[in-house]
Formats: C-alpha cells, sequence, structure tokens
C-alpha cells in the first residue's frame, strides 16, 4: 500500500505541481536576498504555507520560516529543511527568470530548495487523511554565511519533538536522474581566518627603509601551504586556501597595509585544531623574522556533517524503491560545507544530492558562479525524493516493531 501510495503522490506531483513548482523557483530566482536579509522570501514563503492552512511560524532563529502539517494519525515527526538565501553575485544570464537585484542572485539552487519544499507542503496539505505523523517543513535563512540560521533555528526550537531531519542539495556536479548519497562524514567543517599584516610604507625607491607588508604576506601564503603538505596526516583531507590578498595603493609605493582572507576545510577535529595552531605561529614566527605586526581573526565555521547511518540507508532504498528511473550514486566526500551539520548533531538524519546538470549547457557551470543555472525538471525530482521519505515514515501505523529515535517511534522498514 505504501509505494502505491507514493506513486501516486509523485503522479500527482508531475501533473498538478511541476508547473507551480518551477514558477515559484523563477519568481525567488528573480527577487534574491543576501543571508540575514531575507524578508521579502521569508513573508511569500509564510504566505504560500497558509493557503494551505499550516501551522505557520515566522523569525524563527530571527529570519527563518516554520510548517507544522499535522496527520490525522499518531506516528512519528519528521522535518524536511530547505534554504532560501542567495549570494553577493551579480547575475550573468540570459534568461527571462534572471535576477532583478544587481549584485544579488541564487547561485546555489536554495531557490529551487525552496520551491520543491512548497511543492511537497501543497502535496501533503491535502493527504493528511493518509499520514501517520507530522511533517515539520523547515524553511531556513542564512545558510551561505557564518554563523548561519540552523543554530539559532534548533535554539528557536524548530526540532522540538521532531525524530528525524532530512535535507536534500540540487547539484550540477550530478546529471538530472542522479540522486547522490554519502553515509557518515559527507561535508566538511569549514573555518575562516583573516591576516591584517602592518609594516612600514614609504617609497618604491628606497625598500631598505620600509618593512614591505605586501612581501611579508606573499611569504606568508607560501608557508601556509606547507601546513596541509608537511604538518597534516596525509591520511587526513585538509585544505588551507587564500582567497583574497588586499593592499598597496600606487605602483611606486611600498604598502603599509596588506590583508590576507581564506578558509580552512577540514574532517579530524585534530587536525582542525592542529591547522589553527600552526598557522599562529607562522604567522607569529613571520612577524618576528620581519620585523612587522601580525593581527589573526580566527573564525569557527560550520563543523562536519556527518550523515547517520541508518536513516541514509532507509531513505536510499525507499527513494529506489519509489522511484525506479532514479540513479543512485554512492558520493565521496566534500569539501564544502553545510550547516545542516548542526541539524544532524541533534537528530538522527541525512543529507543527500539531487542531480540537476542537464543537457543544456547552461546548466554545466559550478555553484557560485555568475551564470548558474539548473535543470528544471530537478525539481520536481527533488520534491519526489522528499514523498518518497514521507511515505516511508508516516504512511504506516506504528506497530509492535518500530526504530526508536527519540520521542516517537518509528514504523520498522525493511531495507
Amino acid at each position: 500500500m505504501t509505494e502505491s501510495l507514493i506513486v501516486r503522490w509523485h503522479q500527482e506531483v508531475e501533473d498538478k505541481l511541476e508547473d507551480r513548482i518551477v514558477g515559484w523557483r523563477r519568481y525567488l530566482h528573480r527577487h534574491p536576498e543576501l543571508s540575514f536579509e531575507e524578508k521579502q522570501t521569508a513573508a511569500f514563503i509564510a504566505a504560500e504555507l497558509e493557503k494551505l492552512e499550516l501551522e505557520v511560524r515566522t523569525g524563527v532563529g530571527g529570519g527563518g520560516v516554520l510548517g507544522v502539517l499535522r496527520g490525522s494519525h499518531p506516528g512519528a515527526t519528521i522535518a524536511l529543511r530547505a534554504d532560501f538565501d542567495a549570494l553577493p553575485i551579480q547575475d550573468e544570464k540570459q534568461t527571462e527568470y534572471a535576477s532583478t537585484v544587481p549584485g544579488v542572485m541564487h547561485a546555489c539552487g536554495h531557490d529551487g530548495h525552496t520551491a520543491s519544499l512548497l511543492g511537497v507542503a501543497s502535496l501533503l496539505s491535502e493527504q493528511r487523511e493518509q499520514l501517520h505523523g507530522t511533517v515539520v517543513f523547515l524553511f531556513q535563512h542564512a545558510e551561505e554565511k557564518t554563523p548561519g540560521g540552523a543554530q539559532a533555528m534548533i535554539a528557536d526550537g524548530c526540532l522540538h519533538d521532531v525524530d528525524a531531519v532530512f535535507g536534500i542539495h540540487l547539484s550540477t556536479e550530478l546529471p538530472v536522474g542522479q540522486i547522490g548519497f554519502c553515509s557518515g562524514s559527507f561535508m566538511a567543517a569549514a573555518d575562516a581566518f583573516t591576516i591584517q599584516v602592518e609594516g612600514r610604507g614609504g617609497h618604491a625607491a628606497r625598500p631598505h627603509e620600509t618593512v614591505d607588508s605586501i612581501a611579508i604576506a606573499c611569504s606568508l601564503v607560501g608557508q601556509l601551504q606547507h601546513i596541509v603538505s608537511r604538518r597534516v596526516d596525509p591520511m587526513q583531507p585538509a585544505v588551507v586556501s587564500i582567497g583574497k590578498i588586499q593592499g598597496g595603493t600606487a605602483f611606486n609605493v611600498i604598502a603599509e597595509k596588506t590583508l590576507l582572507e581564506g578558509t580552512v576545510r577540514t574532517f579530524d577535529p585534530e587536525a582542525r585544531d592542529l591547522i589553527e595552531q600552526e598557522l599562529r605561529g607562522i604567522a607569529d614566527g613571520v612577524a618576528r623574522a620581519s620585523h612587522a605586526s601580525i593581527h589573526i581573526d580566527y573564525l569557527r565555521g560550520y563543523p562536519t556533517l556527518v550523515n547517520h547511518d541508518k536513516e541514509t540507508s532507509i531513505v536510499r532504498e525507499a527513494i529506489a524503491d519509489t522511484m525506479p528511473d532514479a540513479i543512485i550514486k554512492e558520493l565521496e566526500r566534500r569539501m564544502g560545507a553545510e550547516d545542516f551539520a548542526y541539524y544532524l548533531q541533534h537528530k538522527p538524519g541525512s543529507f543527500f544530492y539531487v542531480g540537476a546538470r542537464g543537457a543544456d549547457e547552461r546548466t554545466h557551470y559550478p555553484h557560485h558562479h555568475p551564470r548558474f543555472d539548473i535543470d528544471e525538471r530537478a525539481l520536481v525530482l527533488s520534491a519526489k525524493a522528499f514523498l518518497s521519505i514521507v511515505g516511508q515514515y508516516l504512511t504506516k501505523p506504528v506497530g509492535t516493531e518500530f526504530i526508536t529515535t527519540g520521542l516517537h517511534s518509528l514504523p520498522q522498514q525493511s531495507i
């Protein structure tokens, strides 16, 4: 009964909701808002959820939106998450749905995540009689900017009574039709740092009278690369990257100040601590040797995203059983980061990828590129994947065999 019900839901998404989901995505794409500034986006989401007669909370954690759908029968509570912030990038696409906001665009697929989850909420709002339990729709602000929105939403109770939590990410790394999973450690911890080098400026023709901040900064860049290659265990994945160097005002002036900005990516907590320690030690040594002043701001960002093995297996099998045309792909770990990691520190669950690269070259650009776009067929596939999860957890009465995950008991499934 469960699989046939899910197949019917999938067909209803295609027949009744595809155009609406695409329309929502294009509206959001035309009207992006930056992290912690998503006032209109949050209002749009809340209005759509209220039309469905869900319980709606706004301002969750400062800017998130929560929709709660209670089924007609008792059962587990699962949460489904979509993020909705954009990036400070100028949209260079030549499409009718290109961003109308100068310097801001959805370059990571968050508009698609939100549109797909709105579609799921729309369909399930008409299926309350079929649901044994509750669905919590988490629409999260500020994923792209540390400290992110997840921690604040959790502190504001978004996971109260939730048994398991799931999220998707559209990915142009994968072709449409592929859905990628990784059990255990999936995405890296991400830290950010700034290094301010302050020397003594002067005339470029008399460098001996100066302390050249640019030369010192360049020396730092080179030495920092030795942390991963010579100090971190080669069996531990790690990255130290400098993304910004800014200094100087003219060709014939020795710069007094130079700024470096970079990121550290790790999976192992000991490697994370070691890299920060080594970075500070190198900076201190260079400062003393070069007679400069070096100040470091080091920000611990999102933790490692660790998918729970049991929930990942359940979801992988549920999608394989109910989406026979989908190609299930086992993914390697990624050095990218996601604040969905915080949800998984509090509740069991899984975060997975849905392929969004089509035959059209416009969908081949990487995330955070000014011409980023997706094959919109991935929107329906994302909605179907979410519906398969709901069907797996919430369409069977709680029986004598169950999985205990927290406050509720989930029906035992064959996997």
